[in-house]
C-alpha cells in the first residue's frame, strides 16, 4: 500500500449500512454501499459543513441531514443545475476482507461561489428619524376579520409615533406565509444559520420581511399579543422559534446582530396571566440583545372569573386611558432608543452575554 491508502474497516462490518460517516485520520468520509459496491465522497457538506454520511440516500444522491443539499454518491457533484458545486470523491478498494480508501481525492472539492443573502450584510443604522416597528401576533381569518384589542392599542401607538415624526412599519403575522422552525439547532448549533436556513432555501417564505426590519431597520419594536390560555398567541411562538437564528449567532460566532434597539409589549385578553406572558417576552427579547425601557409592557385583562369577550372589546374600544398608556409606552421606548443611538457606546457589542455566557463546544 502507498502512504495515501488507509484502512477503513472490515467488509462485513461496513456492508451493514447503505450510508455511514467514517473518519480516517482527520478526514471525514461519507461511505456508500450500493449495488454490492462501495463508493466514497467527502463527509463534509459544502454548505455549512453538515455530516453527509449521517444523511440519507435519495436516488443517486447523498442528502445532507442539515439543509438537504445533495451530492452524487460516486462523483460528489451537486444535483442537476448545481453540478459545479461538488464535494471531493475518493477511490476505494477491497483487499481480502478489508476496505481501503485513497485519501488523495479522485476528484477535488469545488465550492461554487454564491452571492451572500441580502440579510447577511452588516447591521448599520442609516441616519434619519426614529423607526418604529409594530408586530401583531393576533390570529384570525383575514376574510372574516374581527376586533383585536391588542392590535387596537398597537395601532394607537403607531399613529402616535407618526404624529411625532417617526417612521413606522406594521407587520401582521397572520398575513405572512412563513414556515415553522424545523429544528436545525437541534441537529447541531452550526446548522442554525444567519440568515435563517429556511429563508435562504425558500424564496416564498415571507418572514424575511420581519428579519429585515428587526435586524436592519427598526430602532423600536412594539409587539402586541392576545392572551390564549394563559400564554401569548400561537403566531408569536411560531415567530419566536424562527428568531432563534438571531440569538444563535452569539452562541456560535460571537456575532451580536441586535444592538441599541428597544422592545416594548402590548398584552390584552379576556383571561389573566399577564405577568407570565410579559416575563417570557421580556426574557426572550433580552436574549436577542434588545434593551427594555422602564415599565416595558402595558396590559389589560378582565380576568378569569370576569371573562366576557364582547364586554372586553367594548371596554378597550372606549378606553382613552389604555390609548394613553400605549402612547406612553412608545414614549418610554423611543426615549431610550434615542439615548442609545446618541451614545458614544453606540456600537459596543456585549459578547458571550446572558445564559450563553459559557462558550459551547462546536464541532
Amino acid at each position: 500500500m502507498t502512504s495515501n491508502w488507509h484502512r477503513i474497516g472490515t467488509l462485513s462490518e461496513l456492508k451493514s449500512k447503505p450510508l455511514q460517516q467514517v473518519e480516517v485520520g482527520k478526514t471525514k468520509i461519507a461511505l456508500i454501499y450500493r449495488d454490492n459496491k462501495f463508493s466514497a465522497i467527502s463527509g463534509t457538506c459544502n454548505h455549512v459543513g453538515g455530516p453527509l454520511g449521517e444523511g440519507r440516500l435519495e436516488g443517486d444522491y447523498v442528502v445532507c441531514p442539515w439543509h438537504y443539499y445533495k451530492f452524487h454518491y460516486q462523483t460528489g457533484e451537486g444535483e442537476p443545475g448545481f453540478e459545479c458545486d461538488k464535494v471531493a470523491s475518493y477511490s476505494v478498494k477491497e483487499v481480502d476482507d478489508e476496505l481501503w480508501v485513497d485519501l488523495k481525492p479522485a476528484s477535488p472539492q469545488h465550492k461554487q461561489p454564491h452571492a451572500p443573502h441580502p440579510l447577511a450584510r452588516k447591521p448599520e443604522r442609516v441616519d434619519g428619524p426614529l423607526r418604529v416597528m409594530g408586530i401583531s401576533t393576533t390570529v384570525m381569518d383575514s376574510k372574516n376579520p374581527r376586533v383585536s384589542t391588542s392590535e387596537l392599542l398597537l395601532d394607537a401607538a403607531l399613529k402616535y409615533a407618526q404624529s411625532k415624526g417617526y417612521e413606522t412599519h406594521l407587520h401582521t403575522l397572520r398575513d405572512l406565509h412563513f414556515r415553522h422552525c424545523e429544528g436545525f439547532y437541534s441537529k447541531a448549533a452550526r446548522a442554525c444559520t444567519w440568515p435563517c436556513s429556511i429563508t435562504q432555501m425558500d424564496p416564498n417564505d415571507q418572514l424575511e420581511k420581519v428579519y429585515e426590519d428587526i435586524v436592519h431597520w427598526a430602532d423600536v419594536i412594539l409587539l402586541a399579543t392576545p392572551i390564549r390560555w394563559g400564554s401569548a398567541s400561537s403566531l408569536y411562538y411560531k415567530m419566536a422559534e424562527r428568531l432563534n437564528c438571531i440569538q444563535n449567532q452569539i452562541t456560535t460566532h460571537n456575532n451580536q446582530l441586535i444592538c441599541n434597539k428597544v422592545a416594548g409589549f402590548i398584552i390584552t385578553g379576556g383571561q389573566d396571566n399577564v405577568q407570565a406572558v410579559a416575563g417570557q417576552m421580556m426574557g426572550f427579547f433580552s436574549e436577542l440583545g434588545f434593551h427594555l425601557p422602564p415599565f416595558p409592557f402595558i396590559a389589560h385583562s378582565l380576568g378569569w372569573s370576569m371573562e366576557n369577550m364582547e364586554r372586553n372589546v367594548r371596554y378597550v374600544q372606549k378606553s382613552q386611558a389604555l390609548v394613553e398608556s400605549a402612547e406612553e409606552l412608545l414614549d418610554r421606548a423611543a426615549g431610550l432608543a434615542s439615548s442609545l443611538i446618541a451614545s458614544h457606546d453606540a456600537h459596543h457589542l456585549h459578547h458571550r452575554a446572558g445564559r450563553k455566557g459559557e462558550k459551547i463546544l462546536v464541532d
